[in-house]
């Protein structure tokens, strides 16, 4: 199945430097403004927060919030529906764009290329239903199910967009060795 980002043929380097720019830049503002987030109950602040996993972890975190870092938490949950149509777009444009790559070197993992994309646009939708039960956690209750679900998407999310870098960077290693050779 085609993926709509296998379209970008001519600008693909310079789209995806734009979004790659552009999500960095989020995601260096995120952690910046999360930094207050960080405490003994929450040592990855936000992240910590979207891996809570059960209620009493989830409510432990929000009560070592104070009232302000709580609207940053709220901000931040907020500011993600940006990122995830950033860093899904960028990474999935990569794994179209390292597919290419790999056919060009004849390496074996080229059919993985577009089933990745469409990976990364699988984890942004994760990543809005994580956001959806953090925002219920966060506004409305810490009780079961919202914990386990938001852990749940997250986990799915970090998995899925770890193995489209993963094979990102393997092009880029198969491009360099190419090079070199």
């Amino acid at each position: 199945m085609k993926h709509p980002l296998q379209s970008i043929k001519n600008q693909r380097q310079r789209i995806f430097f734009i979004l790659l720019g552009l999500t960095l830049l989020t995601m260096i503002t995120m952690n910046l403004l999360g930094n207050p987030l960080v405490n003994a109950a929450a040592p990855y602040g936000i992240i910590s927060f979207e891996l809570a996993g059960n209620s009493q972890r989830a409510a432990q975190i929000i009560r070592s919030w104070d009232q302000q870092e709580q609207i940053i938490a709220g901000f931040l949950i907020g500011l993600d529906f940006l990122f995830l149509a950033l860093y899904s777009t960028t990474i999935g444009l990569g794994c179209i764009w390292a597919r290419d790559v790999l056919a060009a070197s004849r390496w074996p993992l080229t059919r993985f290329g577009i089933p990745l994309a469409w990976g990364q646009w699988l984890a942004a939708v994760l990543d809005v239903l994580e956001n959806i039960s953090l925002m219920i956690i966060l506004l409305a209750s810490t009780a079961s199910p919202w914990p386990e679900l938001a852990r749940g998407f997250a986990v799915i999310k970090f998995g899925l967009v770890f193995l489209g870098m993963v094979y990102v960077f393997l092009a880029l290693a198969a491009h360099l060795t190419k090079k070199l050779l």
